[in-house]
């Protein structure tokens, strides 16, 4: 029997979020997380230490070591947007300095790419009041900390929490996305088994959602629908998008500029069709809905191109008998 090299499956993720002590912990329990390292990216010289990497201009960061086929990359993003004030280009929280400011160091170009569509749908999603600064740049040269900063949470747990408290880090977090913050990590929720699904699901529903498939252009439910109303998730009944934000494309499939929801939203790497694209996920549902693309038109930018058969379209005169009516004030100037 043929060996499997797991070692070729290890990726590099960089990232920079203020003070290594507290972005560390947030990473290291994951499933499909290696190791955490804390340390120093994106500076000049080498050999950095804690005594002059700011002088080198090198930011605190943590590199961690993943296994993409256990987590994936764009989880790890959300994982990092959930932990730093990405609108803070002066540092983070009570660490003031440009050593301190946050950034993401993508190791490839399809890294890069994800990256930046994830910073461009949070700054759209209008999560936060104030623009997305979060620097993305190519990952040079790490260095690792020193030992005494590597775990620093389980070396000294009291002077971390009496550090972390008076940050004011976890009060943001806790404003901005609520409480158990850090365990939102993926799609959650329990799929239905495949026979249940097969019963629930027409064959096109059950091949689109589940197998990853593609309906044909042109001939599928929602490609020309005009009516106003939501869409939701066919399986699990998460909203997903609005008739708002619905626009001709052209290609012969439903296509939005945005999410109705980012949080029921979810990103990652599609290698299929002799290209990377990014395929878009609903989150509790975990069906596959399609894919997004950077060619759609203003304001985001953004081309949605979704299967009508991931989809399911709740009219506005219907949202509140189906449970809905917390959207049905977006519909009432129009």
């Amino acid at each position: 029997m043929a060996q499997t090299n797991t070692q070729s499956k290890i990726e590099l993720a960089t990232f920079a979020g203020g003070c290594f002590w507290c972005m560390q912990p947030a990473f290291k329990s994951l499933p499909g997380v290696l190791s955490v390292l804390s340390g120093y990216a994106g500076g000049t010289g080498e050999n950095p230490t804690y005594q002059n990497y700011a002088q080198k201009n090198y930011i605190e960061a943590i590199q961690i070591n993943y296994n993409p086929e256990l987590i994936s990359y764009d989880v790890l993003l959300d994982i990092f947007w959930r932990n730093i004030d990405p609108t803070d280009a002066g540092g983070q929280f009570v660490d003031r300095g440009p050593q301190y400011r946050s950034a993401i160091f993508y190791h490839n170009e399809q890294q890069k790419k994800i990256a930046e569509l994830s910073k461009k749908v949070l700054d759209e999603s209008k999560k936060f009041t104030k623009p997305i600064v979060t620097e993305i740049m190519p990952a040079t040269t790490f260095y690792a900390a020193e030992e005494y900063h590597q775990d620093y949470k389980t070396k000294n747990p009291i002077r971390y929490k009496f550090y972390r408290f008076n940050s004011g880090r976890d009060q943001f977090l806790e404003k901005q996305w609520g409480k158990n913050n850090q365990e939102k990590k993926s799609s959650s929720g329990k799929k239905l088994p495949d026979d249940e699904l097969r019963r629930k699901l027409t064959p096109i529903q059950y091949q689109v959602t589940q197998q990853n498939g593609t309906e044909p252009a042109f001939k599928n439910e929602y490609w020309n629908n005009t009516k106003p109303g939501i869409y939701v998730d066919i399986i699990s009944g998460e909203p997903l998008f609005s008739s708002f934000d619905q626009f001709e494309s052209g290609t012969g499939w439903p296509s939005f500029t945005k999410p109705l929801e980012q949080k029921n939203i979810v990103l990652r790497e599609d290698k299929g069709w002799f290209t990377t694209r990014t395929e878009v996920r609903s989150k509790q549902g975990d069906s596959h809905l399609g894919h997004v693309f950077n060619d759609g038109p203003k304001p985001t930018g953004l081309r949605y191109c979704m299967n009508s058969a991931a989809l399911r379209f709740i009219p506005v005169e219907d949202l509140e008998k189906e449970g809905y009516e917390q959207y049905k004030s977006l519909f009432n100037n129009n």
